[in-house]
């Protein structure tokens, strides 16, 4: 998909690949995403199943679980990004954060059928995750011009997806030739994630600054204070993107308990829920790229506010499926394309506004709010289920979410923080 000139032009040293003009660092990042999607999306999209239709777990314990996943990163986001930027060791700071998620994928064959094992190895393997997030993003940024950040996070999102596309269609293959056996399933997630792992370490590199000192030299890293972290918030662009960034995540409902919910309102079969998990995937790899080129153009922010819209669709369709089994496609497009204008779109928006020696901090304090937001959506929206129905519980996430766009269209339309931002050379 991202062709190159000639063999040699991955290590060239003007850190350029061809039409999409992303750098060597995005592009191996992408790589590592990619593998490591493919080993949590193994797990995520069959771990539901198991824990609904296999320990038949009350939706309450479903939300709480699903909120381990959606916000556990949280808890150390904040502190891995001001340890990166402290410092300036981003690139050792993210293989910390994928090796530990990569040890807990062989965790889960010690947890059995235990749901508080379960949920204890995936509170691990999202701490992980929350480690590796902000240092890889910030090095993205750092090796990205400015006006091109929605496209190179755009560019990395796809190749992150595709590995979100790939790794159902693994697991079931898995799970169809080995009679339903979750051990093969970790042992080979496990290994998708160690080859992800290796390819970081070897192949991803401290960025140079415009100064053409190495990250971690002594005579670059600044002395940073936790005052000056919490000092972002001072900015009004960037406090309004966090503030924003929140209030749409408490809104915002995860995969896996929008495709049960779907499930069970459209009523097929239960077969079909890994492959919504592919198809969303598909959607989105197609669109990140043309979605983060037109957020460059037209303000990333506006591209968020869009996306969400895309997704009250979505909501309204799992609500009433008035197309019937037509509505599979129908909502696998709008989600696909939500996530495509969402997703790397507001870190791009972020990454434009905040100081260089800054920003995997305020990366790491926005991914921070959104996650703890997630966290507490899924937990609020598991005892909606379980007290209201699932039909009335996305009601109000829809009439929650309606609210927040009005507030962020009011709010950011005119922060056109994304739109050519004045760019660096590389």
């Amino acid at each position: 998909m991202y062709q190159i000139e000639n063999s040699g032009a991955i290590l060239n040293t003007k850190d350029r690949t061809s039409w999409l003009r992303i750098s060597r660092n995005v592009l191996f990042l992408g790589i590592t995403s990619l593998l490591t999607d493919i080993s949590s999306e193994m797990i995520a999209t069959t771990l539901p199943l198991y824990l609904a239709f296999g320990l038949r777990l009350a939706p309450l314990e479903l939300g709480v679980i699903d909120g381990i996943y959606q916000g556990a990163a949280a808890l150390v986001k904040l502190a891995s990004g001001y340890v990166a930027d402290r410092w300036q060791r981003h690139k050792e700071v993210a293989i910390a954060g994928y090796g530990l998620s990569a040890i807990c994928k062989l965790g889960l064959l010690g947890a059995g059928a235990s749901w508080g094992a379960l949920a204890g190895v995936t509170l691990v393997d999202r701490i992980g995750k929350g480690i590796r997030t902000a240092p890889r993003d910030a090095i993205i940024a750092a090796s990205t011009p400015k006006a091109q950040f929605a496209t190179a996070f755009g560019a990395h999102r796809a190749m992150d997806t595709a590995g979100a596309m790939l790794g159902p269609l693994i697991a079931s293959a898995l799970l169809a030739f080995t009679a339903n056996a979750y051990d093969a399933i970790f042992v080979v997630s496990f290994c998708f994630a160690v080859i992800g792992l290796a390819v970081l370490s070897l192949f991803v590199q401290n960025r140079k600054t415009t100064d053409g000192l190495i990250e971690g030299t002594p005579a670059q890293v600044k002395t940073i204070a936790i005052g000056d972290v919490a000092r972002l918030l001072a900015q009004p662009s960037f406090r309004s993107i966090a503030l924003i960034g929140g209030l749409f995540s408490l809104t915002t409902l995860s995969d896996p308990l929008l495709h049960l919910t779907f499930q069970r309102s459209l009523n097929f079969g239960i077969e079909l829920v890994p492959l919504l998990f592919v198809f969303v995937a598909l959607i989105y790899m197609v669109l990140a790229v043309p979605f983060g080129r037109i957020a460059d153009r037209m303000g990333r922010t506006r591209m968020f506010i869009v996306g969400y819209g895309l997704l009250m669709a979505a909501y309204a369709l799992v609500i009433a499926p008035v197309f019937g089994m037509a509505s599979l496609p129908i909502y696998a497009l709008l989600l696909g394309g939500y996530y495509a204008a969402t997703d790397g779109v507001l870190i791009a928006a972020a990454s434009a506004i905040l100081p260089d020696h800054l920003r995997t901090s305020g990366l790491a304090m926005l991914t921070t709010f959104t996650s703890l937001a997630r966290l507490i959506a899924s937990v609020v929206f598991g005892a909606l289920w379980g007290s209201q129905g699932s039909g009335q519980a996305i009601g109000v996430f829809l009439a929650g979410m309606t609210v927040v766009v009005i507030l962020a269209a009011l709010r950011l339309w005119r922060v056109d923080v994304g739109a050519v931002a004045g760019g660096h050379d590389d």
